[in-house]
């Protein structure tokens, strides 16, 4: 893991399971709450790459039950939990994106972690969300990067995000490659790969996608204020 990674790297685009493409800036690392109350605190801010530069001040709250089970609360061996428990809050609708400084208070507790499994648990995405998961995770991340983006398609923290493996999401992208909606890199080790014109070319779909989850978290959020 890199030190760009370890800290939250804000050109790494991560998409929810609904098809939100979000950047992440973390401040490791986790410190003792303050307030006296029994848990670690870790702030940082969620941006939705909406062109709108709408963002979400969050405070994760890590339990003392769920720090018991952790190997250490180093980015190193938690960073993939942090984030997919920030893409979880905003799949929950918890986290409103706004342009003011508000800061959200997140839970990273034993809700997702399955004790009798001994293993992390953020929801379980069918094959088909899957395949558009990795279509909507292409054409975000070459977005916001440009053309010619090398995407790692077996990325961990998105295995862990829909309960799944790296060699399924490879797969998986195998069958994009198939279909002419990305083209393996040749260092890739048929792990990364590029979008095709034909991907970019259904912008439509994405965009529409983002759209119809962003109104629906816009409008829970406006109906608990009144």
């Amino acid at each position: 893991m890199t030190e760009a990674q370890a800290t939250g790297n804000a050109q790494q685009v991560y998409v929810t399971l609904h098809g939100l493409p979000l950047t992440m800036e973390l401040q490791w690392p986790f410190f003792r709450s303050r307030t006296g109350a029994d848990l670690y605190i870790m702030q940082g801010s969620i941006r939705l790459e909406d062109g709108r530069g709408l963002h979400a001040l969050v405070s994760l709250q890590l339990t003392m039950t769920l720090k018991e089970v952790l190997p250490s609360l180093e980015a190193k061996d938690i960073q993939w939990p942090v984030i997919n428990t920030l893409r979880k809050a905003v799949d929950s609708k918890e986290v409103e994106f706004v342009k003011t400084p508000k800061r959200i208070p997140i839970q990273f507790g034993s809700r997702s972690w399955n004790f009798k499994r001994n293993r992390w648990v953020f929801g379980e995405a069918t094959e088909a969300q899957l395949m558009e998961f990795l279509q909507r995770k292409l054409y975000w991340q070459t977005k916001y990067q440009g053309s010619g983006t090398s995407v790692w398609m077996a990325d961990p923290a998105d295995a862990q995000y829909l309960d799944t493996t790296p060699a399924r999401i490879a797969e998986l992208a195998a069958s994009l490659e198939s279909a002419g909606l990305l083209r393996f890199l040749p260092s890739g080790q048929g792990e990364y790969a590029t979008a095709t014109e034909k991907l970019l070319a259904e912008s439509e779909r994405f965009i529409a996608a983002m759209l119809h989850t962003q109104a629906e978290l816009e409008q829970k959020h406006a109906f608990e204020r009144g």
